[in-house]
C-alpha cells in the first residue's frame, strides 16, 4: 500500500473513531506495549538441542515435514530475528528446557544449571527482548505416561529435581533482564484408559508440586498449565483445570490458559473474568485447535478475538500475558510465527478501539439493544486502516510485501539446510 493512501485512509478511521469517543492514537500506543511471549519451538518442531541418547516417552509431536526447519541454536536464533523484524512491537521469547546450550556435554534434565542458557540472555539482552521458561517434561526416556504424578519414587524424584532446576534458571534469567522471568510448567501426565483411583494420582502430583514449589526464587513467577487429554492418554488426566485451578488459587499461582486445552465448546475467554479475582496473574497459550489440540496456527477467528476483548474489557492488559504455542511443520516456519504474532496484534488492536465507554452506557442504563447494534457496528469499522498505519510507523512492509520477503528467505536461507 502506498504511504499517502495509507495516511489519507488512517485519518479517515481516526475521524469515524473519534465520532465514538474512541482515540485511535492513544490504542496504538497501547498496542506497541502489549508483549507477545514468542515460543521457541515453532522454528525446530520441538526437537530441541539435547544430546541425550535412548530419548523416548511421549507427551508430544509435530506434524509436517517442510523443509528449513533450525537444526541448531544459530539457526533458531536467525529465524527468530528474522520474525522479528517482521512485527512491530516488544515482544518476549519463551524457551523450554531442551533449548540450552548443552554442546557436547551429556546433561540430563536432572543436572540442567543456569549456564546452560547463558548465551540466551546475552543474545536476548542484545537483541532486546525478554526471556521466558518452561520445564520439559515429555520426550525422555522416563516421561511415560506419568512423571511428577508416577507411583515410582525414583522417576517422580527425576522430575521433581529437573522442574526445581527450571525454576532456579528461570530465577537467573529474571536477575539478569530485571524483570520476572515467567516459568510454565505442563506435565502430560495420565491414562489411556479409565484409573479406578483417581485421587491417588492428583494427591501424587500436589505431593510434587508442594516440594517443587518450597524453595522461594524472588525473580521468577511460576504457572501451571492444565490440558484436557493427550495422544493415548485420552481417558485421564491428572494435572486437569479444577484440580490446578484449585491449587493456583490455594497456592497464589498463576494459571495457565491454553485454548486448546479444553472442551472444544468451552470459551477461554469467559474463563478470563471468571479466574482472575482469585489468582493473581493468567498465563494464555494461544493457539487454534481442530477438533483437539492440534496446535494449528493462531488465527484471527472468534474466540482469539473474544480473548482480546475480555483481557481489555476487564482491564486485565497487566495481569494477563499473552503467549503462543503452536507448531505447524507444515507450512514455512517463519510464515507461521509471522502470522500468530500478528494475528493477536490485530485482536489486541480491535478490543482497543471499541466503544467501551459507550457500550458500557447502554448496559448500565439496560438500552440492550443499542448495546447489541453497537457491537454489530464495531465488527465492520475500518480497523484495518488502523492496522496499515501501525505498520507503517513502525517501518514495517505491507502484508503483501512481507509473504515476498518471508518466501525470499525461505529460498536464500532456509530452503539450504
Amino acid at each position: 500500500m502506498q504511504k499517502e493512501t495509507a495516511l489519507s485512509s488512517y485519518a479517515n478511521a481516526r475521524e469515524r473513531y473519534a465520532a465514538l469517543g474512541v482515540d485511535t492514537d492513544a490504542a496504538l500506543d497501547m498496542l506497541r506495549n502489549i508483549p507477545v511471549s514468542i515460543h521457541c519451538w515453532q522454528a525446530d518442531d520441538v526437537t530441541g538441542f539435547e544430546r541425550l541418547e535412548n530419548l523416548g516417552g511421549g507427551g508430544i509431536q509435530a506434524t509436517g515435514n517442510h523443509p528449513g526447519k533450525a537444526r541448531n541454536i544459530d539457526e533458531l536464533r536467525m529465524d527468530i530475528e528474522k520474525t522479528l523484524s517482521l512485527v512491530a512491537g516488544t515482544h518476549r521469547l519463551n524457551l523450554h528446557e531442551i533449548y540450552g546450550e548443552f554442546g557436547s556435554e551429556l546433561i540430563d534434565r536432572d543436572q540442567v544449571e543456569p549456564r546452560h542458557f547463558g548465551g540466551w540472555m546475552q543474545w536476548a539482552k542484545e537483541i532486546g527482548v525478554k526471556l521466558d521458561f518452561n520445564s520439559t517434561s515429555f520426550g525422555h526416556a522416563k516421561s511415560g505416561s506419568l512423571t511428577l504424578a508416577n507411583p515410582d519414587k525414583a522417576i517422580r524424584d527425576f522430575w521433581i529435581e529437573h522442574t526445581r532446576r527450571c525454576r532456579r534458571i528461570a530465577d537467573e534469567m529474571g536477575r539478569f533482564q530485571n524483570d520476572p522471568c515467567l516459568m510454565n510448567l505442563w506435565i502430560h501426565d495420565g491414562s489411556k484408559d479409565a484409573p479406578v483411583n483417581r485421587q491417588f494420582y492428583r494427591l501424587l502430583l500436589q505431593r510434587s508440586l508442594d516440594e517443587i514449589f518450597a524453595e522461594p526464587l524472588p525473580c521468577m513467577k511460576d504457572c501451571i498449565e492444565s490440558k484436557l487429554f493427550g495422544i493415548a492418554l485420552e481417558s485421564f488426566t491428572v494435572g486437569s483445570h479444577d484440580f490446578y485451578l484449585g491449587y493456583c488459587v490455594r497456592n497464589s499461582k498463576i494459571i495457565t490458559l491454553d485454548t486448546g486445552h479444553f472442551h472444544p465448546t468451552e470459551s477461554v475467554a469467559d474463563k478470563i473474568s471468571a479466574i482472575l479475582p482469585f489468582v493473581p496473574e493468567i498465563m494464555l497459550h494461544l493457539s487454534r485447535p481442530v477438533r483437539w489440540d492440534s496446535d494449528h496456527v493462531t488465527i484471527l477467528n472468534d474466540e482469539t478475538a473474544a480473548i482480546a476483548a475480555e483481557i481489555v474489557r476487564a482491564d486485565a492488559l497487566r495481569t494477563v500475558h499473552a503467549g503462543l504455542d503452536y507448531f505447524d511443520a507444515s507450512i514455512n516456519r517463519i510464515g507461521a510465527y509471522v502470522v500468530g504474532i500478528q494475528t493477536v496484534q490485530k485482536a489486541f488492536l480491535q478490543a482497543l478501539l471499541e466503544p467501551i465507554a459507550r457500550l458500557r452506557e447502554y448496559e448500565a442504563q439496560g438500552r440492550l439493544y443499542e448495546r447489541l447494534a453497537m457491537l454489530e457496528e464495531a465488527k465492520s469499522l475500518p480497523w484495518g486502516a488502523v492496522w496499515d498505519y501501525f505498520r507503517l510507523t513502525n517501518n514495517l512492509p505491507s502484508g503483501e510485501d512481507t509473504i515476498k520477503e518471508i518466501m525470499q528467505y525461505e529460498q536464500q536461507v532456509t530452503s539450504k539446510r
